[in-house]
């Protein structure tokens, strides 16, 4: 059985290439934490405002995001999360003039909704390109070029922000990045490709609330949308306070410290890969249990080996290895059946409850900053103690996944 039919090769790569630039954007934005707090002399918990600017702006964009696309197509929800995540980038200019961090969390906000119309739209319409049977390994293919972006942003961070952290090194990279994304608009609105828009009719049964309710009666579904909130907050955590925990473990500073947070993301990268190859032999529920294990003991070593040096480094490390698999793996399970009318199902359920799954990215923007009071009330080690728990609930979601996937068997 193939993954990605012959038919769906050329918009199946055309929308991948999506996943690769709002990673970029996730990993910019993590780098800033650190900057911010050398330039402006912020607090953990303030610097964490950036997280809760951009990952809030993911769950109020997502839902009107997925009325967009289903009332339009895939294409137009592609051209406007471009055309928003592009003028996010070009208001760091006049908010390095006006010296305003209000005005940066503002831009990040734009930038962020840009990032959220993109992944409600691109999600879906990859789960939809072939057999169901394949759904999850294929976004997980997709999903793979996601940290290719997180690396190339750590990267771009290290060139121009973090080598001379200073206002106009941060707002003249993203200002460069808004003006390339132009260009990418441009060229997308010119190319010929699936429109993907709802072909069932707007009766009452199809309505965006009896799709709702439909969605809310799935357990499956619900657990996932809840498992998804925690580990984004984990994700984001755990890489909000990389650089800050490595210079504060190893002595350097924020330029070097980046480059171990370079090494966790190709690690992220690199491990998305080899589960997605797993994922041939093992089920994806299955992996999702040894990954939530995995991650949430890398994550204790994480707080408790304090002060040995690159021990706690490489344990650090290792949870973005173990993690890769989570944010694909848990949405394709938790979208999996959405439409199945076996499982009370109706044909345009997937695009409603993909938002609601992009909506519970508000993890990231909630428990950062819970994890920054934590590092400033007690220890940045500490903190960490936050990712673990939601490592925690997702472990609970996988075994549940396992448990039902054995009874239908």
């Amino acid at each position: 059985m193939k993954v990605i039919e012959k038919k769906y090769l050329v918009p199946f790569i055309l929308v991948t290439s999506l996943f690769f630039l709002w990673g970029l954007a996730n990993n910019m934005t993590d780098t800033l934490l650190a900057a911010f707090k050398r330039i402006m002399s912020m607090s953990d918990t303030q610097t964490s405002l950036i997280q809760l600017a951009f990952y809030g702006a993911y769950f109020c964009v997502a839902f009107p995001a997925a009325l967009f696309i289903r009332k339009h197509s895939f294409k137009a929800g592609v051209v406007l999360g471009l055309c928003l995540y592009a003028l996010g980038a070009m208001l760091f200019l006049p908010a390095a003039k006006i010296a305003s961090y209000g005005f940066y969390l503002v831009s990040i906000y734009v930038l962020a909704s840009g990032c959220s119309v993109l992944e409600t739209t691109a999600n879906p319409y990859i789960l939809s390109m072939g057999d169901p049977e394949t759904a999850t390994r294929r976004l997980n293919i997709a999903q793979a070029f996601n940290p290719l972006g997180s690396i190339s942003g750590i990267l771009l961070s290290q060139a121009f922000i973090l080598s001379d952290i200073s206002l106009y090194s941060i707002s003249g990279t993203y200002f460069g990045l808004g003006c390339v994304l132009v260009v990418i608009m441009v060229v997308m609105l010119c190319i010929s490709m699936p429109e993907g828009k709802d072909v069932t009719s707007e009766s009452s049964q199809n309505h965006w609330r009896a799709s709702l309710k439909r969605l809310v009666s799935n357990r499956k579904y619900c657990f996932g949308v809840i498992a998804q909130f925690f580990y984004v907050g984990a994700q984001i955590g755990v890489w909000s306070f990389t650089i800050r925990i490595v210079m504060n473990e190893l002595g350097i500073l924020e330029k070097p410290a980046a480059t171990i947070y370079l090494i966790s993301i190709i690690g992220f990268c690199a491990s998305r890969f080899i589960y997605t190859w797993l994922m041939k032999y093992c089920k994806p529920s299955k992996l999702l249990v040894f990954g939530s294990i995995a991650a949430l003991l890398c994550t204790l070593a994480v707080v408790f080996t304090a002060g040995t040096g690159w021990v706690m480094v490489v344990a650090l490390i290792l949870v973005s290895f173990f993690m890769s698999l989570m944010f694909p793996t848990i949405y394709g399970i938790a979208l999996g059946d959405v439409e199945n009318s076996e499982c009370g199902g109706y044909p345009g359920d997937a695009k409603i409850g993909a938002s609601g799954l992009i909506m519970a990215i508000l993890g990231g923007a909630i428990l950062t900053p819970l994890q920054g009071m934590v590092s400033d009330n007690w220890s940045i080690n500490g903190s960490y103690l936050v990712p673990a728990f939601c490592f925690l609930v997702v472990l609970l979601y996988a075994i549940y996944v396992t448990k039902m996937e054995s009874i239908k068997a």
